[in-house]
Formats: C-alpha cells, structure tokens, sequence
C-alpha cells in the first residue's frame, strides 16, 4: 500500500508546505571508508540517513548538507559521498546543495563534487526552487576551524538580496551565527557576525540552515529564525555538564524543512531503527478524512 502524501489531508488551519527542504549536516567521510576517530562508521550512519530522507518526502525541493563533507578533505572522501547522495536525489528528482565546512578543503570539494576547477575559491551558489530561493555561503576559512564571510562575499550577498524572491530566501552555510553553551565552540564560531547581520537585516531572508556543532540548535539572528541540524556522523552528549560534553555514537538526525506562507518549521528526524506505535495509519487518516470537521471533533478530540 502506498503512503499517503503531506498534500492528500488536512485536518488544521494550515495548508500543506509549498516547499520542503531535506537539512542534513557533518557527515565527515573519510578516504576508503574509514571509521571517524576509529570509532564511527560515518558511511554505515549516512546510508541509514538516506534510507529515512527517501521515506520521509518522495519530493523534497533540496537536499541540503551544510559541510564538514568530509572529516580531512580527502578526494576520496568526495568520490564516495557523491556516489552515495547522487543516485538518491536522482530518485527523488531533487538536487543537492553541497556547503563547505572547516574540515573541507575548497580544492578536493569543487572538483569532487562540483565537477570544478580545483581551486581556493569559495563555494557559494544560487538556487531557485520554485519561488524559493536558496543561496550556500561558504564560512569555511582555509587552514582555520573558525568561521568568517569576507567583504567580498558579503558584497555578493547583499547584491542577490537587492530583488525579493517570491517565497522568500533560505541561506546556508556551516557555521552557525548562534552563540553555544559549550566553551568550545566559543574558539570555532562565526567571525564578522555584525557585517552579515548588516547585509541580511531587512531582506526576504525567511531563515539559516547551519551545521557545525554536532547536536540540534535552534536562535534567531538579525531577527531571522536560525535552525541547526545535528550531525549524521556522531552527535554531542549535551546532557553532560558543559564543560564535559563529548561526542557519543547516538541521536544522529536531520531536519525536515517546511516552508508555509506565514512560517517555517523544521522538525528533527531521528536515524534510528526502534520500534514504533501502530495507532495512525493510511486507513485512520482515510475514516477520519470521510468524517468531516465535526465528526473528527467527535471521534479524536473528546477523551474517552
């Protein structure tokens, strides 16, 4: 039997997305398949990511992966991460949108995965999904784990955001304008945040999506919402004091990205095989799409 789509009920107030966007973050391949730190089996995860994102939206708009492609920029570490997102966006009839992360290295990634000269220019691009405009910004710096955006990327910026796009602007980059919790990440983050919110502030940008801190986060910058996914390679055990937090082989997940008129959710999907509940099925949606608003009223919301 085959699922349902999001379009096929609507129950509430709100109408289906008109577009959805796949947010994935930090898979950290490495050249032949090695295991992250000896320890992760970042490829074996991945697969698994891939298995939920085809499950979860037989067409999203994008599939974003906003960097730390690979843990050591190796060109291998590319070839085989391409080798395994490319034939599911060709599935689902979507395109990818590669981000550059600190671990990255500009020259391996153009060429690996953008089929471009090997070269330390940075990775941006420009996207029109439907009326939805998606613009990758490159915060990597070359050599460094901290973040930045120079002058002359901001300046590209702020002359994309001159005309309004008719769904608005989503950016993506890795590292988040977000301040952390962990000390750490006080070292790694995002410089010159001021000049972006400069550029930004005022524009049809609806939303960032940012990768880089390896748990789930969510702020707003410049008055914009910004949603960070949580790595597919391992995660922060962020329930551990402060200045104790480490990485742990568990809660990798993505985010699904919808995008209403009025608002943009993201919800985080767990990669994880445990056992699920049975009460919502295709034929419950069905008998209560028959009922009409009153008779849902009756059937689901009194308390028996």
């Amino acid at each position: 039997m085959t699922a349902p789509s999001e379009s096929e009920y609507v129950f509430g107030r709100h109408r289906p997305a008109s577009h959805v966007v796949v947010h994935v973050s930090d898979p950290h391949f490495l050249a032949g398949g090695a295991r992250l730190g000896g320890r992760y089996d970042v490829e074996s995860t991945f697969a698994r990511t891939l298995d939920a994102i085809r499950a979860v939206h037989p067409s999203p708009a994008a599939i974003v992966v906003t960097g730390d492609l690979a843990d050591l920029g190796e060109p291998d570490a590319y070839r085989r991460l391409r080798d395994a997102v490319e034939p599911v966006a060709e599935e689902l009839g979507t395109v990818v949108v590669w981000v550059a992360g600190n671990h990255d290295e500009r020259p391996a990634l153009r060429e690996g995965l953008l089929d471009l000269a090997p070269t330390q220019e940075p990775v941006t691009g420009v996207w029109d999904l439907d009326g939805l405009r998606l613009i990758a910004l490159d915060s990597s710096v070359p050599g460094w784990h901290h973040g930045d955006l120079d002058e002359a990327q901001l300046t590209w910026l702020a002359e994309i955001l001159r005309e309004p796009a008719p769904h608005g602007t989503l950016l993506a980059m890795h590292h988040p304008p977000l301040p952390s919790h962990l000390p750490l990440f006080d070292i790694l983050e995002l410089r010159h945040q001021d000049e972006l919110a400069d550029v930004i502030r005022g524009t049809d940008v609806r939303g960032i999506l940012a990768g880089h801190l390896h748990y789930s986060s969510h702020g707003t910058f410049a008055g914009i919402p910004v949603s960070v996914s949580s790595a597919t390679c391992y995660t922060m055990n962020v329930a551990r004091p402060a200045a104790e937090v480490n990485g742990m082989d568990a809660a990798q997940a993505f985010q699904l990205v919808h995008v209403h008129p009025d608002t943009i959710t993201h919800t985080v999907v767990p990669v994880v095989d445990a056992p699920t509940g049975t009460f919502f099925s295709e034929e419950w949606l069905d008998r209560m799409a028959r009922l009409g608003p009153d008779g849902r009223l009756e059937a689901f919301s009194r308390k028996r």
